[in-house]
């Protein structure tokens, strides 16, 4: 018998993702002829755009198939310079620009090529499921900070000057947020930016992938076009998967200092080489092109957005918060923790209500515990009006059984 061990001290700390885990379940139950409303994934339930597609295919055609430079075509870090310009007001040069496979690519170089052991980084929770593991697997120490529902699920600068020390690394955030839909002001980033600006030890990364989808009446402001005097130690992360419905595609991208990026195209060197030619000639029309797709499936996640507000804010027991960007909603459901169900088991915590709703309403979805807070559930509404009709009456029907 083999006495190898085929896992380490750092993979065997995180987790595989909890969101992806809930949708595999969907899937299995959709296989066995189940009508499942999967409402776990954030993935946008459009197709990518045809001049998007039409862009790739005629770069495949073109011969358009080979390694490009780590860091991207040239077309593209152009293109994404005159996007930070256009949308955020923002002024960068070439090789402060970095492309990845996807903005999760960004991240994991990001703290791979800073991170020394036990260096800390500020977390404010809610946040996205990756965050806090991949600071894990390189050596990092997670500081979270819980923001619940009657925080509007944001850091405040009380507590995150609280919360730094001599190790802390990074502040990481992301806004419009997954899971909350919760957008900083202007005015709450320069809050911050304030605090952030008395340790200059800190750098912030700042998740910008959900830029585009706004819901509500907060507009989205860049964290560096709200703080300019802490750019220089900014890592901005953004990507086209989103706003573009590209999330099969694979590509994100950075803007930051330079001896930042320097480091994330050397890593990205010797990892995937480069991101996919193909898509990258794809991205620079998503970004250079007509930007009616944007706006048109934006109007419907706003509509979406009300709909399910409306939809769960009505269903006793559920402390609901409209969603101001993104495409989520997070349910606080502590009134349903403790109950039991009709086949007599205790709902303990968030994740056995979330499994509850799979198995008794067949709406997956993702319990707040995935996100670094207990009594929550995440909704995903990037599925149809009538998706998420079905959804809210299942799930007030699954809820009312609770006793």
């Amino acid at each position: 018998m083999s006495t190898i061990a085929f896992e380490n001290i750092r993979t065997s700390a995180i987790k595989s993702s909890p969101s992806m885990a809930v949708s595999m379940a969907a899937k299995a139950m959709r296989a066995k002829g189940e009508h499942v409303i999967d409402l776990s994934l954030g993935e946008p339930d459009f197709d990518t755009p045809d001049n998007v597609v039409s862009a790739a295919v005629e770069a495949m055609r073109k011969g358009v198939t080979r390694y490009t430079a780590p860091d991207g075509l040239p077309e593209l870090r152009q293109a994404i310079i005159a996007k930070f310009q256009r949308e955020n007001g923002l002024t960068y040069a070439l090789d402060e620009i970095s492309i990845g496979n996807g903005a999760k690519q960004i991240l994991f170089n990001a703290f791979l090529g800073t991170l020394e052991a036990g260096d800390e980084v500020i977390v404010p929770a809610p946040y996205w499921v990756s965050y806090t593991d991949i600071v894990l697997l390189h050596g990092g120490k997670p500081r979270i900070i819980a923001c619940g529902v009657e925080d509007a699920f944001k850091m405040t600068p009380e507590r995150l000057e609280a919360a730094i020390t001599d190790r802390t690394r990074w502040f990481l955030f992301n806004s419009p947020s997954n899971p909350t839909g919760a957008i900083y002001s202007r005015e709450e980033l320069k809050a911050l930016g304030d605090v952030l600006l008395r340790h200059p030890h800190v750098a912030i990364m700042s998740d910008e992938i959900y830029e585009h989808i706004v819901c509500g009446d907060v507009p989205f402001t860049s964290f560096a076009a709200a703080c300019p005097d802490l750019k220089d130690r900014t890592l901005i992360i953004n990507g086209v998967s989103k706003a573009y419905a590209m999330t099969g595609w694979r590509l994100g991208y950075a803007a930051g200092p330079r001896d930042l990026t320097r480091v994330l195209n050397k890593l990205q060197s010797q990892s995937t080489t480069c991101p996919s030619s193909i898509t990258q000639y794809a991205a620079v029309e998503a970004l250079n092109g007509p930007q009616d797709f944007v706006r048109t499936v934006v109007e419907e996640y706003r509509a979406r957005g009300t709909l399910v507000a409306d939809g769960f804010g009505a269903i006793p027991g559920l402390n609901v918060r409209a969603p101001e960007g993104a495409f989520y909603l997070f349910p606080k459901c502590e009134a349903y923790i403790g109950k039991t169900a009709p086949d007599g088991t205790t709902i303990c915590r968030d994740t056995d209500l979330a499994s509850y709703l799979l198995k008794e309403g067949k709406v997956a979805t993702v319990p707040g515990a995935a996100f670094g807070v207990e009594a929550y559930i995440r909704l995903s509404f990037a599925t149809s009006r009538e998706n998420l009709a079905i959804a809210i009456d299942r799930t007030a029907a699954a809820l009312a059984k609770l006793r």
